[in-house]
């Protein structure tokens, strides 16, 4: 097999890191071609002397310039470049096979829509892409050929367990619902009363995974799931009312697919992003991605049960934005990750996350998805009017 040029976009971050683990673990099949970080620079660095990638790039110059300085001393060839401009570069040079789209938030649209124009396949780990632009994303990869993986554990397990020609329409193939399984975070079984006092830490400890700060807290109110409703809205081309979130603490089920003649497909594995990773570096074929391998005697039991839409309100607005179509998700997910900041910076309560986003999206009226540019605009305008609010302290 020829050998795959990745760019890794979020090297230094949860999925970036399982990502280069599994090219490790290929090395006669993949190469690190190009890393992309945000202000990681000696983790970069690390990656740089073990992987050895013709590119490197960090958002900010002058950190960008120190990692030049310390490949140069290492005897490095990687070639070292910073900023936005960079990474839609490195997402759509020709000798770029792949590209792993792992930057947290929405700074990881435009070179992933920069993958797309250009044809690449694209290993989708960045949940804002879809969210802030679904319909322009999804253009994009029909128009120009390019080859869309899921990586979320949980989207990755719906495309597994989905037929082949899924994309001539589910209700085609027989479908009648996708059942999108959720840990239920930290808080499932906490008294509704407690959660007024939760602590950036305590939201942070995820029971099953180990994630970002952001985005353990976007599971800690579920508007993690809620964003992934929306993905799985673009992905698979399912309305809302087919999609149905079932809290499953053990994480064993990453997602399971109802069919009409009341079969249920499912996926399950142990809680290990490398295996949807290694799944979508290799699709069609099978890997070793250095996981365990699922003991269902030591699992004993599976449990499932239906949402608090009370106690996770985030969920709740991530169908209703749905529903609304245009910018409206593009609004909420600007609104949360300045919710989501405000509350690590112990300047939001726990539970002003969900009312500091339903108050941006009452007060922001949704536009068409026109173009980049509307995306872009309700985004900022979103980012500018959540800043205001907690700045006024209207929800502390």
């Amino acid at each position: 097999m020829k050998m795959q040029n990745i760019t890794v976009l979020g090297a230094t971050g949860s999925i970036g890191v399982s990502t280069l683990d599994v090219i490790r673990r290929h090395p006669d099949r993949y190469r690190a071609f190009a890393l992309c970080a945000h202000r990681q620079v000696d983790k970069l660095f690390e990656q740089c002397l073990e992987f050895k990638p013709r590119f490197a790039v960090l958002r900010d110059a002058a950190l960008a310039g120190d990692l030049r300085q310390r490949c140069q001393a290492a005897g490095l060839a990687t070639e070292v470049l910073h900023g936005v401009d960079a990474l839609i570069e490195l997402s759509s040079l020709p000798e770029v096979d792949a590209v792993m789209a792992a930057i947290v938030g929405a700074a990881g649209l435009e070179p992933t829509l920069a993958a797309a124009r250009a044809g690449k396949k694209i290993m989708l780990a960045n949940k804002e892409v879809l969210v802030m632009a679904g319909e322009l994303f999804m253009r994009a990869v029909r128009e120009h050929g390019a080859t869309l993986l899921p990586v979320d554990s949980e989207h990755n397990a719906i495309f597994q367990a989905l037929p082949a020609d899924f994309a001539r329409g589910l209700d085609a193939c027989g479908v009648r619902r996708i059942l999108l399984t959720a840990s239920g975070g930290p808080f499932r079984n906490t008294p509704l009363e407690a959660l007024s006092n939760v602590t950036p830490e305590q939201a942070c400890a995820h029971p099953n995974w180990v994630m970002g700060r952001k985005i353990s807290v976007d599971s800690a109110t579920m508007m993690n799931k809620g964003l992934e409703v929306i993905e799985a809205h673009w992905l698979f081309a399912a309305s809302p009312a087919s999609i149905q979130v079932v809290v499953h603490p053990q994480s064993v089920i990453h997602s399971a697919v109802e069919y009409a003649d009341g079969s249920v497909l499912a996926q399950l594995g142990n809680p290990d992003m490398r295996t949807p990773i290694a799944y979508s570096l290799a699709y069609p074929e099978r890997i070793d991605a250095g996981v365990e391998p699922l003991d269902l005697f030591k699992i004993g039991r599976l449990d499932f049960s239906e949402p608090d839409f009370q106690r996770f309100r985030c969920l709740q607005l991530a169908y209703d934005v749905l529903n609304q179509g245009g910018t409206a998700s593009a609004i909420l997910n600007a609104a949360n990750e300045i919710a989501v900041d405000a509350f690590l910076s112990r300047k939001l309560p726990f539970l002003g996350i969900a009312r500091l986003n339903e108050a941006v999206l009452n007060a922001l009226p949704a536009g068409p998805e026109g173009s980049l540019a509307d995306v872009l605009e309700a985004d900022a305008n979103a980012r500018s009017l959540a800043t205001k609010m907690v700045l006024e302290q209207r929800f502390a």
